[in-house]
């Protein structure tokens, strides 16, 4: 089997060494263009999975709540969902969807699932019996008691999924650059066919950061939307 031999991007403007590890030229030449773009295109594509995979699993979970054989079903097809390969995952949608976002977002949605509705189940169940019935003596209603009781409560719960899919949905979309050329996978593949050093390492570093950031920032969230946690320490 032949290994290709080194091949430089050629992007105008950058002056880089054939064997550089690094070359500040073509990240500063490349910014706008090349990094910048595929950077923004990563968080969005990230922000709307989990976002979207939020929202239905937490409705799924308040559905479940009071319909136990949903859970069991909900459960068990989010189970599936997550051991599919991702990459498979991604080109099965291909042909339905095409080379898009919606391909992209379909897939690392779907991983989302799994995360995000055991945690939002498990939070639901934290508000201890008690508190639900001297609520329901106190005249609340059941909608009261969801947003003023049990929602709130499950918030730990709920954010600590979010902060696990957030970093798992950041991971999966570079790997989704193989099927749909969006992110920061898709230089880095480029990177992967030229053997550019450069290119491959400072994407490969901005995927880490933007993981590292978005944690942070959840984490960051979390205490700020649930300050009596901190409290409770």
């Amino acid at each position: 089997m032949t290994v290709p031999s080194q091949v430089i991007p050629v992007f105008e403007g950058a002056q880089c060494a054939p064997d550089a590890l690094w070359c500040w030229d073509w990240v500063i030449t490349n910014w706008s263009n090349v990094l910048q773009p595929r950077l923004i295109e990563h968080i969005w594509l990230s922000a709307i999975a989990v976002g979207v995979g939020l929202v239905i699993s937490v409705a799924a979970a308040l559905y479940a709540s009071s319909h136990g054989w949903f859970e069991k079903g909900f459960s068990g097809l989010a189970t599936f969902l997550y051991t599919v390969p991702a990459l498979a995952f991604f080109l099965l949608f291909v042909p339905i969807t095409g080379l898009t976002a919606t391909t992209v977002l379909i897939g690392l949605t779907s991983y989302t699932l799994l995360l995000l509705f055991g945690n939002a189940v498990t939070g639901l169940r934290a508000a201890p019996p008690e508190t639900i019935a001297a609520a329901d003596g106190m005249g609340l209603t059941p909608r009261q008691i969801l947003f003023q009781i049990r929602l709130p409560l499950a918030l730990p719960s709920i954010m600590a999924g979010v902060r696990i899919a957030v970093v798992t949905v950041i991971s999966l979309a570079t790997v989704a650059a193989q099927a749909v050329k969006l992110g920061l996978g898709a230089p880095i593949f480029d990177a992967v066919k030229t053997l550019f050093a450069p290119e491959l390492l400072v994407t490969g570093l901005l995927a880490i950061a933007l993981a590292l950031v978005a944690d942070l920032l959840v984490v960051g969230l979390q205490r700020l939307i649930t300050p009596w946690t901190r409290a409770t320490r």
